[in-house]
């Protein structure tokens, strides 16, 4: 539909204000407004739909069997999804008058009612999740070298170690502002970890595990297998003041020795599950690393610590010299 038309026929019914039916939207958001309008005078346009709601009874839509005939005078079309989009189409176009005969896609229902109504909306805005901003890399192949890719992808990774509920990090990191007492392992701490890796330098480019499905996997199971052994050990993953991965050190640590031995070892053996990270790291309950031991330590020199730890623990069964055949 041209953005004319769209703009010509529709109208926002917000619940709390409007009784009429399929009044579901919300008060609209100015500054919202404004940077939609700004991005849409930069040039740029929307690929997703408008969701519509006809209302007029007395002048509905024409179906036939390959169009659609659609009366364009006067508000007939409530607004069900797009709201802040079409408010900034409307300002845009008072800047710029061309933008209207560009062309949006449309969808629309007729004659809905505010339950019906409703069920959309709560589909839009409850069932469907934001789409992680770096996944346009695995999409669309765009520059690894892109400076914006790393902080992109670490933002990505660290959102999902915080939000999806087979993480060990659930709810345990702290954004900045988070109210006291939110999350225990400050943002800050795991953005600078993962951040250097995710570049076209780092291990996972190198090694061909771009997709962010596959690098969300690997540090899941990474550290649920670490998780698995602390709570072996009288639960120590949850208590804060015992638990290294959320220090600094530890959490660097434990890193650096995950990109630099295990992600190579694994990537050999094509297998990254959670049971051959359990396997390869033989961590043992009664001989586990804490901040105890590492807590009158330089930064510097306790991520050492940790990561010695992890090789003393991933070294101890290799074979002597004196064992192999020449």
């Amino acid at each position: 539909m041209k953005i004319s038309d769209l703009l010509d026929i529709t109208y926002v019914a917000a619940r709390g204000k409007s009784t009429e039916q399929g009044a579901v939207q919300r008060v609209l958001n100015k500054q919202r407004i404004s940077l939609i309008r700004k991005f849409i005078l930069e040039g740029n346009l929307f690929v997703n739909t408008f969701i519509l709601n006809w209302t007029d009874t007395d002048n509905s839509p024409k179906i036939k069997k390959d169009s659609l005939n659609i009366p364009l005078q006067g508000r007939r079309a409530q607004i069900l999804d797009g709201q802040h989009r079409i408010e900034g189409l409307r300002e845009a176009v008072t800047f710029d008058q061309g933008i209207k005969e560009k062309e949006v896609l449309v969808s629309l229902a007729i004659g809905l009612t505010t339950k019906e109504a409703a069920k959309i909306f709560l589909n839009i805005n409850s069932e469907q999740k934001p789409v992680p901003k770096s996944l346009i890399y695995d999409l669309f192949g765009e520059a690894i070298e892109d400076k914006e890719h790393a902080i992109n992808r670490a933002t990505d990774l660290i959102e999902f170690l915080n939000t999806h509920i087979s993480s060990p990090f659930y709810q345990r990191i702290k954004y900045p502002g988070s109210p006291k007492g939110t999350g225990l392992i400050d943002l800050a701490i795991i953005v600078n970890a993962i951040k250097p890796h995710l570049g076209v330098d780092g291990v996972f480019h190198r090694l061909q595990l771009h997709e962010i499905e596959v690098q969300q996997r690997i540090i899941i199971n990474y550290y649920n297998a670490i998780k698995k052994a602390y709570q072996k050990a009288n639960n120590l993953w949850d208590k804060s003041t015992e638990n290294p991965f959320i220090k600094g050190a530890g959490f660097n640590g434990s890193f650096e020795f995950l990109v630099e031995t295990l992600i190579p070892k694994c990537q050999a053996d094509k297998n990254f599950s959670q049971e051959y990270f359990e396997e390869i790291m033989k961590l043992e309950p009664d001989f586990l690393i804490t901040t105890s031991n590492f807590r009158n330590l330089d930064g510097k020199t306790a991520r050492k610590s940790v990561k010695s730890f992890f090789n003393e623990c991933f070294t101890k069964d290799i074979p002597k010299s004196d064992e192999y055949k020449f």
